[in-house]
């Protein structure tokens, strides 16, 4: 009988079940609703207090995703697993993680409320991007020791939620977003070559 090769890119996904149960945790953010993601994911969580875009962990360099807008303080970096080592990503958020176990059952997808549509929405306007508000991706500007460069390259841009990126799902009564860390990692290591 001839094995099954799996092939080598899986996406990495919510369910990991254990007698129907989910071991997530709860990643606080701000202006948006905070994650939920597979606690199995989790690498390492670090104190941090710097707002860096790539983080060095264990002699490699991780692709940092913000949680809380620039002008906040951060507390934390959480590292998590990607397909390849490559496409691990780290969360930059402050405050405590949470884990808990959940029922498969209780978790009921839903649409994302009306309140977080539009601070995303005005989020968007803030930054003048003229969108319909699922774009994920804005011009910025680098700042050299000479001169500040517009530069033409699309970056990732965090504060979008009305994206396919992310879902919304209730649990208990509390509304979270189920990133799609997949897509987000290799949005982020894609633009970072």
């Amino acid at each position: 009988m001839k094995q099954i090769l799996k092939h080598s890119f899986e996406a990495v996904s919510l369910l990991t079940t254990d007698n129907g149960m989910l071991d997530v945790t709860i990643v606080p953010a701000l202006n948006q609703l905070d994650w939920i993601i597979p606690s199995s994911l989790i690498l390492s969580v670090d104190d941090y207090h710097e707002r860096i875009w790539t983080y060095l962990w264990q002699q490699q360099e991780v692709a940092v995703f913000h949680m809380l807008p620039r002008d906040q303080v951060v507390d934390k970096i959480v590292v998590l697993e990607g397909n390849t080592p490559a496409h691990r990503v780290a969360l930059q958020t402050a405050g405590e993680l949470h884990q808990v176990k959940v029922r498969i059952s209780d978790v009921k997808d839903i649409d994302l409320p009306k309140y977080y549509v539009d601070v995303a929405l005005s989020n968007i306007d803030a930054n003048k991007i003229k969108d319909d508000g699922t774009n994920i991706y804005q011009s910025l500007s680098v700042s050299t020791a000479d001169d500040t460069i517009n530069t033409v390259e699309e970056h990732f841009r965090e504060n979008v939620v009305l994206s396919y990126l992310f879902q919304t799902v209730i649990i208990d009564d509390t509304l979270y977003l189920v990133p799609d860390l997949d897509k987000i990692a290799h949005q982020l290591v894609d633009l970072d070559r």
